[in-house]
């Protein structure tokens, strides 16, 4: 049988030979099957029908991670509309301005998103606000009620199986750094492509069982949730609320798992917090099992360990498997970090304690991921090997260049900047600044437009800086180091407020982050060190003014608020 063409086939193909199995679950146990996953696609996608989505629409969920928004998502596509997702911390003028270029007819989302929508919708074509949780407002109606009157004689079958490859799957509004959203559309072709380097890098089968708890607005959780459980059948457990992570963690103990760095730094934090508070002798087991497995880490990866120290590995594996059995991660045998540059400690400590975490890089311009370390041959510090079906190039300026079947369609309705970032062979200029080993791993510099030069022209990486400083103590949640055109450079701190309440407050958190620079500037170069830094008392939100909703800091924003504070670290 010839692989499906558009994730309207591979869903239907899933759900046939999957039928009874475990489809969507949450963190209080409700099970939807397959069997019953498709019949609430079918069944909600002749409602929207009948509210006049057809082909080439777009449709508008503003939801949080459950059921509910698989279910929309795919009934849509399946008509050949255009789902998408909106961040659901969105002020309303964003909202306003996304759903006015999008054309949106139909807005799927939750009551209490509703007094936001109210505020956004003026100027909009939305004609539908549709509630899955019931409906009690003026204005809207419930889902249940657009599926009681859908009409009888529309034929679902016919109408997946009108959808095209080229036809655009989704689109992904990039939250960005700097400036307005752009919408990049991603094809069924496309992600269809995804998929399959998916499949042939990391044997993603239907025994596999992960999480979906980032947001659905952001190309990770499309492919590595969504899209994923659609082609591969696997068990996909929503979490709404990501203060419930580490419950479902322990819970589901997924196969496969994905997450920004500051996840799993917090991860690890968790661990540290639980180990301050241990009796003194099984703090000192763990950390002396923990350092065994982090100095015999290469020669394990290597395959050149003695008798001697295999036995020693052994008799530390029972310590490790508990600390990964704690965090959930003991079932684990694919673990990823992306979208933001792990200090490449945490990676080395996850790999100490047994937990396969590797580097991925991707855009949603890529419909998810160009480059990813491949299980079982993990490179701390680098991004991997381009995934199968990407070739890249580096420019002369060393910027990162990609080619790949999965690339974008274009910018909506925006030719002018696809044309600036994709140029006439098809090669997208990524923005990143990169080396290449002889091996053919990638490392990431930084942004392009982020390097530092100082008025000493000394080329510095902020992200590289920002790493170690990250790196240094647990209690560092943000960092932002500034020095382009400046003597020397300075950083704004940003404690992470889970840890510090982990810490029991930390009577001098001041010292300890001072502590923490100073242990960072002993390995960062003399051009590279901080002389003077801020520890903020500001709390940073994600999709908040200082961060995206993926915790990549707004530089421009940063520095904007904090101009005055900086520039009294160089009047110091």
């Amino acid at each position: 049988m010839p692989d499906a063409a558009t994730l309207c086939e591979a869903f239907q193909r899933t759900a046939a030979t999957r039928g009874p199995a475990p489809a969507l679950l949450t963190v209080q146990g409700d099970v939807l099957t397959w069997a019953e996953y498709a019949e609430r696609v079918a069944s909600v996608a002749t409602g929207l029908y009948g509210l006049g989505v057809r082909h080439g629409d777009t449709v508008a969920l503003m939801l949080t991670n459950r059921p509910e928004f698989h279910v929309a998502d795919c009934a849509a596509f399946h008509l050949g509309a255009i789902p998408f997702s909106l961040y659901n911390t969105l002020p309303p003028d964003q909202l306003t301005d996304v759903l006015t270029r999008s054309g949106a007819r139909v807005l799927v989302t939750e009551r209490h998103f509703l007094p936001v929508l109210r505020q956004s919708l003026d100027g909009t074509d939305v004609e539908h606000l549709v509630t899955v949780d019931g409906a009690d407002d003026d204005g809207v109606v419930g889902l249940a009620a657009v599926e009681a009157a859908a009409p009888t004689d529309f034929d679902f079958r016919a109408a997946w199986q009108r959808v095209r490859p080229d036809d655009v799957l989704t689109l992904i509004h990039t939250s960005g750094t700097t400036g307005r959203s752009k919408a990049v559309e991603i094809t069924h072709a496309g992600m269809t492509a995804q998929l399959d380097a998916t499949e042939e890098l990391l044997g993603i089968t239907h025994e596999d069982s992960h999480l979906s708890f980032l947001p659905a607005a952001h190309i990770a959780d499309r492919w590595a949730s969504h899209y994923t459980n659609i082609r591969f059948g696997t068990r996909l457990t929503c979490v709404p609320d990501l203060k419930d992570l580490p419950h479902a963690l322990t819970s589901v103990r997924p196969t496969l798992f994905g997450a920004v760095p500051a996840v799993w730094q917090r991860l690890k934090a968790g661990l540290d917090a639980a180990l301050t508070g241990a009796d003194p002798g099984l703090r000192a087991l763990v950390e002396g099992c923990v350092g065994t497995a982090r100095r015999l880490r290469p020669g394990r990866h290597a395959g050149t360990l003695t008798a001697e120290q295999t036995k020693e590995l052994d008799a530390a594996e029972p310590v490790l498997a508990e600390l990964r059995k704690r965090i959930g991660l003991d079932r684990a045998r694919v673990c990823v970090t992306g979208a933001a540059p792990a200090p490449p400690e945490l990676v080395e400590f996850f790999h100490a304690v047994g937990v396969p975490l590797g580097d991925a890089w991707g855009m949603s311009e890529l419909s998810g991921m160009a480059l990813m370390n491949p299980p079982g041959d993990p490179r701390p510090g680098t991004v991997g090997r381009p995934v199968p079906g990407a070739r890249i190039r580096v420019a002369e300026d060393g910027e990162l260049l990609v080619r790949a079947p999965f690339l974008m369609r274009g910018y909506r309705d925006e030719p002018e900047l696809t044309a600036q970032a994709v140029d006439s062979d098809g090669w997208l200029h990524t923005g990143d600044v990169v080396t290449v080993d002889g091996d053919g791993n990638v490392r990431i510099i930084d942004r392009k437009k982020d390097i530092i030069i100082n008025t000493g022209g000394k080329n510095m990486s902020p992200t590289r800086i920002e790493g170690v400083l990250l790196g240094a103590s647990p209690l560092i949640g943000q960092v932002v180091v500034i020095g382009d055109g400046r003597p020397y450079n300075v950083a704004l701190i940003a404690p992470d407020r889970e840890a510090v309440t982990a810490r029991a407050g930390t009577a001098d958190l001041e010292g300890e982050i001072a502590a923490a620079v100073e242990d960072a500037n002993a390995r960062l170069s003399r051009p590279e060190r901080i002389r003077a830094h801020a520890v903020l008392r500001d709390t940073w939100e994600p999709g908040g003014p200082e961060l995206t909703v993926t915790l990549k800091v707004r530089r421009g924003a940063v520095e904007q608020r904090y101009a005055q504070l900086i520039e009294s670290l160089y009047a110091r």
